[in-house]
């Protein structure tokens, strides 16, 4: 059997998923039934419900639903799919997360514990609601540049370019009054738009309070170097000596870069990327940032582990992946591509696809994605004429503190 060198990507905060998604998973993997038991247990703790019984056994109802549950049964259903990959013998040269889903990959490389992570995330989960601005995430179908352009002609500090997902989707974050100034404006530029239906709107200044709050409130939990790379999109650098309260806290307020860390890792020399969730979502952002890359979403396929294993047995040419990526540095400051074996040259970038969010390999569920919006690529032609400019009218809104 080969060894495959691949990416793991981990989602943010997602749909909830749905009942009986780890059943199989739970019956064949002892690693994944000791992870659940171990997020059982943390959450009981914390005054939450089993997490893992709904997405066990074929049950749609949860006794006690909201974001903490939320957040914990996507954690549930990262780590239990990085677990059956790893039980298969897919090894991650990097694990990338999306928004908290940061926290998820940190827990999958061992820098913390599991039970310690979700502990995290719920302490993330409650500053957020204590702080409970009225704010929104408003998906743009634009490059990151034309969003922040369109953020910063509003001109309020909380109003901010939050995400850069792909060649043609970016997320501007800020208070609900403007991100609907904002999608006006973008329907008048017929830039396609959504907003995103997500328990806790962040990456804006507006979050500093909630991060000052989770920094002081949040124990502080032991963490090491772990056992695979982790590369921060956030940041821009491999994670290293770092207090993981830190990472989650400064990502509230940190714009994600999502596509500038998917380049660099297929620069240098990573061609597969496998999403541990549920439906593709941030594989969406790898297919239209490099298009022709390998991507992998096995809990979207009708047989998950058969998936796997067809990756695996796929898989002939893991020393040119291996050679081409840099060993994770002590302070995650390494370089990303060793001096002496340069990444393939060639154009990457273009995004030659219009169903950017629309295909998957089953049905998607009906309640909306976070950070991910159905935007269609336009069809290539001709450059159109300048649009016509926009008048945009003065918004009443509480001036920041």
């Amino acid at each position: 059997m080969h060894v495959v060198d691949s990416v793991f990507v981990m989602p943010g905060t997602v749909a909830a998923p749905r009942g009986g998604i780890l059943c199989d998973l739970h019956n064949r993997y002892e690693t994944v039934r000791e992870t659940l038991s171990r997020i059982d247990k943390a959450a009981r703790e914390m005054g939450l419900p089993n997490i893992s019984t709904r997405l066990v056994e074929q049950n749609e109802t949860s006794d006690r639903r909201g974001p903490e549950v939320q957040y914990l049964e996507i954690f549930a259903v990262s780590i239990a799919t990085h677990h059956m990959l790893i039980a298969e013998g897919v090894k991650p040269v990097a694990i990338v997360g999306q928004s908290i889903g940061e926290l998820w990959a940190l827990a999958a490389a061992g820098h913390l514990s599991v039970e310690d992570a979700a502990r995290l995330a719920v302490a993330r989960s409650q500053v957020l609601t204590q702080q409970g601005w009225g704010g929104k995430m408003l998906a743009v179908g634009v490059d990151g540049r034309r969003a922040e352009s369109l953020a910063e002609l509003i001109n309020h500090p909380h109003l901010v370019l939050a995400c850069e997902n792909a060649p043609r989707q970016s997320v501007i974050s800020g208070p609900e009054a403007l991100i609907e100034h904002v999608e006006r404006v973008a329907d008048a530029l017929g830039w396609p738009s959504l907003q995103l239906d997500v328990p806790h709107p962040t990456h804006t200044p507006a979050m500093a309070q909630a991060a000052r709050a989770l920094r002081e409130t949040a124990p502080r939990v032991p963490y090491g170097a772990g056992r695979w790379r982790v590369r921060s999109p956030w940041m821009g650098r491999d994670v290293g000596d770092d207090d993981p309260v830190d990472l989650v806290a400064g990502a509230l307020t940190a714009r994600v870069r999502m596509l500038h860390t998917i380049r660099e890792l297929h620069a240098a020399g990573a061609d597969a990327f496998v999403e541990c969730g549920e439906w593709p979502v941030v594989t969406k952002f790898v297919e239209a940032s490099i298009p022709g890359v390998q991507c992998v979403v096995p809990l979207s396929e009708s047989d998950p582990v058969d998936a796997v294993r067809a990756l695996v047995a796929d898989s002939t040419d893991v020393g040119t992946f291996r050679s081409r990526l840099a060993a994770p540095s002590s302070n995650g400051d390494g370089p990303v591509v060793r001096v002496s074996e340069p990444a393939p040259a060639g154009a990457v970038a273009t995004l030659p696809v219009a169903d950017l969010l629309t295909r998957t390999a089953v049905p998607a569920p009906a309640a909306p994605v976070s950070y991910v919006a159905p935007v269609s690529a336009p069809a290539h032609a001709a450059p159109a004429p300048p649009a016509a400019p926009v008048t945009v009218a003065p918004v009443a809104v509480a001036p920041a503190p």
